[in-house]
């Protein structure tokens, strides 16, 4: 484990430099300015449902990332629904019902250039509770500090659900061990890890922090609005039921 970061960005170059310098990343290349794949992912997705919270699970969202596709497929192998947001929130969010999806095509339904062959889109208004969340990370720590590729896309979506109404769910993450770092400073609209599954270990949680509770509208610039049009369709929503109240 690397020792502490003064900031999220200067956490994230040391463990993209990492996995490349090691060559523990996987396709695609270069593991840079993305969620990154990892040697070792099919591991982590096996042992991330040995957890009770997603053993037992019946509806869990997946981030689209190519290191949690693994985590899609097991879940839809075992029969549990998965909801998949779309890549950069552009389309809102994905259902794959595993009752619809024949066991040799699983794999194909759990990769982002042919899930549209499998998915039905679900407005926010139909997204049901979930039980639990796994989230794609760079940089982690074992007390459940997360930092994604820095544009918050994680943290949005559970915000989304918490504006909607949902109760909070328990999220995990799954990493390669070397993603694992001292620490680095967080935000208050960050997501609260409960569980940092690696191919080798499960590490839980002992206090979690906080779950964001809403939208920080006002940290949205007018051009990412634009550009995630779900969260145009939360705020109508949101000004209906207000209606309607």
């Amino acid at each position: 484990m690397s020792d502490s970061f003064a900031d999220k960005e200067s956490a994230r170059g040391w463990v993209w430099d990492a996995l490349q310098e090691r060559r523990l990343a996987a396709f695609p290349f270069p593991p840079h300015g993305r969620i990154p794949n990892f040697k070792g992912a099919a591991d982590a997705a096996r042992r991330l449902f040995e957890i009770p919270a997603f053993r037992d699970a019946r509806r869990i969202k997946v981030n689209p990332d190519s290191a949690q596709r693994p985590v899609r497929a097991e879940a839809l192998r075992r029969g549990i629904t998965v909801f998949v947001p779309t890549p950069r929130l552009r389309g809102g969010f994905m259902k794959l019902d595993p009752a619809r999806i024949p066991p040799e095509e699983i794999r194909r339904a759990a990769t982002m250039s042919t899930v549209q062959h499998y998915a039905e889109t679900v407005a926010l208004a139909d997204l049901p509770q979930l039980d639990a969340i796994c989230c794609g990370s760079v940089a982690v720590t074992t007390g459940g500090l997360r930092s994604g590729k820095g544009e918050g896309f994680s943290d949005i979506e559970f915000a989304i659900l918490a504006e909607l109404g949902h109760a909070p769910v328990p999220v995990a993450t799954t990493v390669h061990e070397v993603q694992l770092v001292g620490g680095f400073p967080t935000a208050g609209n960050d997501i609260p890890l409960h569980w940092v599954v690696t191919p080798s270990a499960i590490h839980e949680v002992a206090r979690p922090g906080p779950p964001p509770t809403g939208i920080d509208w006002d940290a949205l610039s007018p051009e990412r609005l634009a550009d995630m049009p779900v969260l145009g369709e939360l705020r109508a929503l949101l000004a209906a039921r207000r209606h309607k109240a």
